[in-house]
């Protein structure tokens, strides 16, 4: 059962969170609460089980990058963890993550890049090649963005 107050912070998260030096204490005073008190409340939220993934969305377009490419990396089972972190850690990188492979594609470990131009996305995926050693890699560019919302659990005030 959740409270009324975590209805409304859970409804708060959903949407966009404001580009802000402190976002959350903008979203708390919209709410009337303290910015400890919805750190608090969202924290429990998560301790609990209740948010299991909180993460946040790149409009690449609108930040000035004119490209992104999904990098697929094809990467020993015992570098997996160390060369995910590395690749993880760079500034370019939005997301990384481990897929399993398949025969038919063969590429283990995934690198979300942004940049002005696909031949800047190229460049920077040569650099983390050679970072790395890791030199089996595909570039998958973006054609079209089809979807980029978050899910909405509570919509309005009649669903709390």
């Amino acid at each position: 059962m959740l409270t009324e107050l975590e209805k409304k912070i859970i409804a708060a998260i959903q949407g966009d969170i404001p580009v802000a030096k402190r976002p959350y204490l903008e979203m708390a005073a919209e709410l009337g609460v303290s910015e400890e008190n919805f750190l608090n409340t969202l924290q429990s939220l998560m301790d609990r089980g209740v948010i299991r993934r909180f993460g946040a969305t790149l409009r690449h377009q609108k930040s000035g990058f004119g490209a992104n490419a999904m990098v697929a990396w094809r990467v020993g089972e015992d570098q997996i963890e160390q060369v995910g972190r590395e690749m993880a850690a760079l500034r370019e990188v939005s997301h990384c993550y481990r897929r399993n492979p398949t025969h038919q594609w063969p590429y283990n470990l995934y690198t979300m890049v942004h940049a002005k131009t696909e031949a800047a996305c190229r460049k920077i995926a040569e650099r983390m090649s050679e970072k790395t050693s890791v030199h089996q890699y595909a570039l998958l560019f973006s054609i079209k963005e089809l979807k980029k919302t978050s899910m909405q659990y509570f919509s309005d005030e009649n669903d709390f």
